[in-house]
C-alpha cells in the first residue's frame, strides 16, 4: 500500500496519461473481440467526437488543476476535514475510506444533482444522447459538464480533508471505472451479480442510459454502487430492454454532429418526441 502511495505522490502526467489511454484500448479491444450489443455502426466515426469531448475535459482538469491543489493544501494546514478526525487505522482502509466518500462527492452527488437541477441537466444532455454506447462514451462530456464535475470533486476535498496523492489515486480509479462501466461488454452472469453489489458494472449502469424515464434517472454511481442502493436510486433493466440515447434528440444531427453537441446546453428545452 505504502508503494502505492508513493506513486502517486510523485505520479507525472504522462502516467496519468497512460492510464486513460490504456484504459481505452484494453476495453476497446475487449468490445471487438466479444461485443455485448452488436452496433451498426462506424466505430472509428463514433470514437472521434467521443475523443474530442475527451480532449476538452483534459483540458479543463488540467486548468482548473490548481484548484484541486490549493483545497488540498488548505485542509492539510489547517488540519481540517472528515479524514483528519478519524482515528488511526491502517493505511489500505483510510485509503479506502477517502476513495469511497470521494466517489460519493466527485461521481454519485454531482450526477445526481445533474438530472435534478435544469441548469445543469442541459449540459449532461449531450452525455446521455449517445445511442453507441461504448467505452469512448466514458468522457463524452460538455466541457460545461467537465467544469461542473470538476468543482464538485474540489467540494469533496475541502469536505474530506484528501490529501493529493489520494485525488490523482480517485481520479485514475474513477477515470477506469467509468471506462468499464460504458464498455459494451457484459460479464458472466454470476460474476455481474456478484460484483454489482459493490461496485458499478457495465450492466448496472447501462440502465441509466435507457432513453425513457424512469430508468434514466437511476443508477448514478461510477465506482461504487452502494450508493444507489443506500439512497434507492438502483433500478433494474435486462440488457436486452435497453434502448440508448435520450426521448428528446432521437435525431441523429442530435446525437452525432459535434456542432449541435456543442451547443445543445444553449438551444430551447425540448420535449420527448
Amino acid at each position: 500500500m505504502e508503494a502505492i502511495v508513493e506513486f502517486f505522490k510523485h505520479i507525472e502526467s504522462y502516467h496519468r496519461a497512460g492510464i486513460l489511454a490504456g484504459g481505452i484500448a484494453l476495453f476497446w479491444l475487449i468490445e471487438n473481440v466479444k461485443p455485448a450489443a452488436n452496433f451498426a455502426y462506424k466505430k472509428w466515426s463514433h470514437a472521434a467526437i467521443n475523443f474530442v469531448f475527451t480532449g476538452t475535459t483534459i483540458l479543463v482538469n488540467f486548468v482548473l488543476a490548481f484548484l484541486l491543489l490549493e483545497a488540498a493544501n488548505l485542509t492539510r494546514k489547517y488540519d481540517f476535514g472528515l479524514l483528519h478526525v478519524l482515528p488511526e487505522i491502517p493505511l489500505w482502509l483510510y485509503t479506502f475510506v477517502g476513495i469511497f466518500l470521494l466517489d460519493f462527492f466527485g461521481a454519485y452527488l454531482a450526477h445526481f444533482t445533474q438530472h435534478k437541477l435544469a441548469p445543469l441537466w442541459r449540459f449532461h444532455i449531450i452525455h446521455h444522447t449517445d445511442v453507441y454506447l461504448d467505452t469512448t462514451s466514458a468522457n463524452r462530456h460538455h466541457p460545461g459538464e467537465s467544469v461542473i464535475r470538476f468543482l464538485f470533486t474540489v467540494f469533496g476535498v475541502l469536505l474530506l480533508g484528501t490529501p493529493m496523492w489520494m485525488v490523482f489515486l480517485y481520479q485514475s480509479l474513477s477515470v477506469v471505472f467509468s471506462q468499464f462501466n460504458h464498455a459494451n461488454i457484459s460479464l458472466p452472469r454470476k460474476l455481474e451479480n456478484v460484483l454489482n453489489k459493490l461496485f458499478v458494472t457495465p450492466d448496472f449502469h447501462k440502465v441509466h442510459h435507457h432513453m425513457y424515464l424512469p430508468h434514466t434517472d437511476s443508477n448514478y454511481g461510477n465506482i461504487f454502487s452502494t450508493w444507489d442502493y443506500v439512497f434507492g436510486t438502483y433500478m433494474h433493466l435486462a440488457p436486452g430492454q435497453i434502448d440508448f440515447g435520450l426521448d428528446t434528440h432521437p435525431n441523429k444531427n442530435d446525437h452525432s454532429t459535434l456542432r449541435n453537441l456543442l451547443i445543445i446546453p444553449f438551444q430551447k428545452k425540448r420535449q420527448a418526441k
